[in-house]
């Protein structure tokens, strides 16, 4: 079990994942707040509010058909800068799953490289500017070193490699958003966006361990 999820599982994981981002609401709000705005965990807590509206209607052919359906959900409910990047997260991550059975260590990795590359290229962000990419490029980056391995190894390391992007962004200065015009005063501070990449990574992990 460890070593691949089915569909039906993935979908269950990622109800989980939108069951967490939702809870986690009050903090990601405030962690936007701290850098200067403040709509992020609203806005993430819509977007899954539509994925489980979504998911719970579906019996998923394909590992693709989840993350994908995730990805449109988000981006048709949220609107915004949010939406279209963590919208490309799953779509774009999604497709690069095309034709496969079941999600395991390859797909992590497959998914999290085509989600960096699809923000990446929408948002044009890189490592260092304080943005959920702070988050994504060392995720993705550890599950290609472990994609040979098994589903619950790749997700404890790649959680944990975006645990320390996330932690290491409250080093950074913003250069997007409402949070460059703080400049060095948004120091101290995590990015919001960066932190709900850590709380998604970190639930499928948590279900993926119960499950093994």
């Amino acid at each position: 079990m460890s070593l691949e999820l089915t569909p039906d599982q993935t979908r269950l994981m990622m109800l989980q994942v939108a069951d967490a981002i939702i809870v986690a609401e009050p903090l990601l709000s405030q962690a936007d707040r701290d850098l200067g705005d403040g709509d992020h965990g609203l806005g993430m807590k819509r977007g899954m509010e539509a994925v489980k509206a979504q998911l719970a209607a579906l019996t998923p052919a394909s590992v693709e058909q989840v993350f994908v359906t995730t990805g449109t959900a988000m981006m048709s409910s949220m609107g915004g800068a949010s939406g279209a990047l963590f919208g490309t997260v799953f779509r774009a991550g999604g497709k690069a799953l095309a034709g496969r059975a079941a999600f395991d260590a390859e797909g992590v990795a497959l998914l999290l490289q085509a989600a960096t590359e699809g923000v990446q290229k929408r948002g044009g962000a890189k490592v260092g500017d304080k943005t959920m990419v702070d988050a994504l490029v060392p995720a993705a980056e550890k599950a290609r070193s472990v994609a040979s391995g098994s589903l619950l190894n790749s997700l404890t390391e790649v959680s944990a490699a975006a645990e320390a992007g996330k932690e290491a962004s409250k080093a950074m200065i913003a250069q997007f958003g409402r949070a460059k015009t703080l400049g060095e005063a948004c120091i101290g501070f995590p990015d919001a966006g960066a932190w709900s990449v850590t709380i998604m990574l970190s639930t499928m992990l948590d279900f993926v361990s119960k499950a093994s």
